[in-house]
């Protein structure tokens, strides 16, 4: 009986269980460093004080209200959000858990470790770098295919109980959470207009680079409704 066998990039043949192995040890890395670079672009976007990702806005406004640090409150909020999986009956993977650690633990390290930027010509660089960096992670944690994040699943968890389109969810969702936000104290500005114009871009750019190659040879970025959505926001 002849063993299954798949061939890499770079021509070597490998059994099934060897390109398996191979594969899931490159998905955990991407999974990880995506999630770490994530939290470090959403830390850019803070230092930078020009205006945040809709979810960071409510997190900075939350932080605001209770004193906890924002990476502290990312982790809450994600825990919070996982609870409302629930009655939408949404399974959580590896990279669900993870995200809502890594992220805000992330966030607190790089937080302490940027000085703070006080002129506009280093807040600049700091939005597009953090918003560039953004869709690197994004590219890499959602091609990792571990599951989506708990703001990824609340989204896609309501599309699938509503029927209704994961656009309208999606917007209503972000009006209502940057609107909480800003009220509580987040920062909204210019930096939350440049990243919803170029997150969708940019996420689906890296999601195709670093796709992950089955068996097969092909690539895939994401399967099943549960992963439609770009970003873990």
């Amino acid at each position: 009986m002849s063993r299954a066998t798949a061939t890499t990039s770079g021509g070597n043949v490998l059994s099934k269980e060897q390109f398996t192995q191979r594969r899931l040890g490159r998905r955990l890395i991407q999974l990880y460093a995506g999630l770490a670079l994530y939290g470090a672009s959403m830390a850019l976007l803070v230092e930078a004080g020009l205006g945040l990702a809709p979810w960071i806005v409510l997190d900075e406004g939350l932080a605001e209200l209770t004193g906890l640090t924002i990476g502290v409150t990312v982790i809450l909020v994600g825990a919070v959000v996982l609870l409302l999986w629930i009655p939408l009956r949404q399974r959580p993977g590896l990279g669900t858990v993870s995200n809502v650690f890594v992220i805000g633990l992330t966030m607190d390290a790089t937080l302490a470790a940027v000085p703070d930027a006080r002129t506009l010509a280093v807040r600049v660089p700091l939005v597009v770098g953090g918003i560039l960096l953004n869709g690197v992670a994004t590219g890499l944690y959602i091609a990792a295919r571990f599951g989506p994040g708990p703001r990824d699943g609340l989204m896609t968890g309501l599309h699938q109980r509503t029927g209704r389109s994961i656009r309208l969810i999606r917007t209503a969702i972000e009006l209502a959470v940057v609107a909480t936000g800003f009220v509580l104290g987040g920062t909204v500005g210019v930096g939350t207009v440049l990243y919803a114009l170029a997150i969708g871009p940019l996420s689906q750019l890296f999601l195709r680079v670093f796709a992950v190659p089955t068996a097969s040879g092909s690539t895939v970025v994401a399967t099943g409704p549960s992963q439609r959505a770009i970003l873990p926001r």
